[in-house]
C-alpha cells in the first residue's frame, strides 16, 4: 500500500512514513492510491466481529492499509488498544435503538468521554511502537476545539519519545473540556491557549507543518485528523455499527455525523468507498454551517474569526474543514492539479470556491451519498429535552445536532445510525439549561474543574508558538 498527496506530489510513501508526518510536503493530505475493496469479504468481517470483537475487526481492516508493521504486532497493538477496560463495554461501540429505524452508536466511553478516543488511543500506541523501532523522538503539534486535545493528551501522556504541544481557542471550550486538558501536569504535555478561534489554532498547525526546515529540526508530527492514521482508525466503527444494525450483508444503512472538520464523516466516506453498504452519509452542522452550505449549493466559503459563531456545540465551531480536501479530491476524480488550485490558490485568494457548475458536484449526493443539514441552539435544546422525555436518554449537544438532522434525512426502510460524539457531562451548562438538572458525572471525574492547571496563553502568532516549541523541546538530529 502506497500513499499519495491530494496536491500531486510525485513520490509515494508507506504507512509508517506518513504516520509521523501529518501534512504532505506540498501542503496536501495523504490518501491511499486506491481503496481496498471488501465487498466479497463482508460476511467474513461480520463473523470476525461476532467471534473476535472490535479489536480483531480493527486488525482486519487496518492491515489492508498497513503492510509495513508485521501482522502479529499490528494485531497486538489493536488488542492492546480496544479493550473493555479502556472503553467500558465488550462491544466498545454499542448501538442502541431509540425508535423504529433510528439508532445511536455510542463512541464516547473512552478515557476522555469523547469519540476522539477511538482513534487517539490507537495513535498513541502506534506512535510509541514506531518511534521505538526507529530510536527516534517526536514533537506533536495539534489544534483542538474541545475533544481532540484531551483525547490526544490522555493517549500520549507518559509515552516514551513523545511530547504534545496542543493549541486551543482561549475561553471557547466548555469548563469540563478545559479542565480535562489543563489539569494534566505530565512533563511531556504542553497546553497553549490561543487568543482566537479554532481556525486560528488550525492555521498555526498548518503553517508550522509547512515550514519544512522547522518541521525537520524539531520532528513535528500531528494528531489532528489531517493525520491519515487517525482517520483510518475511525473507519472501523462504521463497520461495527453496520454489523450491529443489520442482520444480512445485503442490507444498506445510513449514518448521520455531527461534523465541523469533516474528519469523522470522511472516515464514513472511506468505509463506503471500500464497499460497506452505506446508502447515505448525512453531515450535521451547527450555526457554523460551511459544510451544509457546500452540500446544498456547491460553494465552499470559509469564514474569518469574527464570523465564526460561538455556540453550545463548541467542538463544531469550525469554519475551515481541514479534512474536506480529501473528499473533494475524490469528488474531482482525484485531479490533484484542480484540488491544489482550489485549496492552495482560490481559498487563499478569495476565501471560497464554487463547484456548483462543475459536473462532479451532483455526484456528491448521487455517487457518494452525501446530504447535509443544520441545527441551532434552540434545536439542540428541544432535541435534548425530547430524547430525555421519550427515551430516558441524556445526549450531549453535538449528538443532539446529529439527531435533529438525522430525522430530516431518514431514508425509508433503512436503519439510520447517529454517531454519538461525547458524554453530556462535557457540556453541563447547556444540559442544565435544557433539562433543569445537571448531567450525571461519570466516576473518576469528581472535582476535575478544581484541580491545579498548567496552560500558556498567547496570541494567534505562528512565530511565538514556534519559539515556545523550541524552548521546550530539544533540537533533534535529522
Amino acid at each position: 500500500m502506497r500513499y499519495l498527496s491530494t496536491r500531486g506530489r510525485a513520490d509515494r510513501k508507506r504507512f509508517c512514513e506518513i504516520l509521523l508526518e501529518g501534512l504532505a510536503p506540498d501542503g496536501g493530505l495523504y490518501l491511499p492510491e486506491s481503496y481496498p475493496k471488501i465487498d466479497a469479504r463482508l460476511g467474513q468481517l461480520r463473523q470476525i466481529w461476532v467471534s473476535g470483537g472490535y479489536a480483531d475487526l480493527a486488525f482486519e481492516i487496518l492491515k489492508l492499509y498497513i503492510d509495513d508493521i508485521p501482522e502479529a504486532q499490528l494485531r497486538d497493538l489493536c488488542r492492546k488498544t480496544y479493550r473493555p477496560q479502556v472503553f467500558g463495554t465488550p462491544e466498545i461501540v454499542p448501538v442502541r435503538q431509540l425508535e423504529h429505524g433510528l439508532y445511536l452508536q455510542a463512541l464516547s466511553n473512552g478515557p476522555t468521554l469523547a469519540f476522539k478516543d477511538m482513534a487517539m488511543q490507537l495513535l498513541g500506541n502506534l506512535f510509541e511502537y514506531e518511534l521505538a523501532r526507529r530510536g527516534e523522538e517526536l514533537n506533536i503539534l495539534g489544534a483542538t476545539s474541545g475533544d481532540t486535545g484531551s483525547a490526544a493528551e490522555y493517549a500520549m501522556r507518559g509515552k516514551k519519545g513523545v511530547r504534545v504541544f496542543m493549541t486551543s481557542p482561549h475561553g471557547r471550550m466548555s469548563a469540563f473540556q478545559q479542565a480535562q486538558m489543563f489539569s494534566l501536569l505530565d512533563e511531556n504535555i504542553h497546553n497553549i491557549a490561543i487568543e482566537g478561534v479554532f481556525d486560528d489554532c488550525q492555521d498555526i498547525v498548518k503553517a508550522v507543518s509547512n515550514d519544512l526546515e522547522f518541521k525537520r529540526c524539531y520532528k513535528i508530527g500531528t494528531v489532528n485528523s489531517i493525520n491519515w492514521a487517525r482517520l483510518l482508525a475511525q473507519v472501523v466503527y462504521y463497520f461495527a455499527g453496520y454489523f450491529q444494525a443489520t442482520r444480512h450483508d445485503s442490507e444498506q444503512v445510513a449514518f448521520t455525523v455531527p461534523s465541523g472538520n469533516f474528519g469523522n464523516i470522511c472516515a464514513g466516506h472511506v468505509a463506503r468507498m471500500m464497499g460497506l453498504p452505506i446508502a447515505k452519509l448525512v453531515v450535521a452542522t451547527n450555526e457554523n454551517d460551511v459544510l451544509d452550505e457546500f452540500f446544498r449549493t456547491g460553494v465552499y466559503r470559509v469564514r474569518g474569526s469574527a464570523d465564526t459563531h460561538e455556540t453550545s456545540s463548541p467542538s463544531m465551531d469550525i469554519s475551515k474543514a481541514s479534512n474536506f480536501e480529501r473528499f473533494v479530491f475524490d469528488l474531482l476524480g482525484r485531479d490533484a492539479a484542480l484540488t491544489r488550485s482550489l485549496f492552495a490558490d482560490a481559498l487563499g485568494r478569495q476565501g471560497f470556491f464554487d463547484l456548483s457548475a462543475h459536473p462532479s458536484f451532483a455526484q456528491a449526493a448521487t455517487r457518494y451519498g452525501f446530504a447535509s443539514g443544520k441545527s441551532t441552539h434552540a434545536d439542540r435544546l428541544a432535541t435534548i429535552r425530547d430524547t430525555d422525555a421519550r427515551f430516558g436518554v441524556v445526549i450531549d449537544t453535538h449528538t443532539a445536532d446529529g439527531l435533529k438532522v438525522a430525522r430530516e434525512h431518514r431514508p425509508s426502510g433503512l436503519p439510520m445510525l447517529v454517531l454519538e460524539t461525547a458524554l453530556p457531562i462535557k457540556f453541563a451548562q447547556t444540559i442544565e439549561e435544557a433539562l433543569g438538572r445537571p448531567p450525571a458525572r461519570p466516576s473518576g471525574f469528581e472535582g476535575l474543574e478544581a484541580k491545579p492547571r498548567r496552560v500558556q496563553v498567547m496570541p494567534a502568532d505562528v512565530e511565538q508558538v514556534k519559539a515556545y516549541i523550541a524552548a521546550h523541546a530539544p533540537l533533534l538530529p535529522p
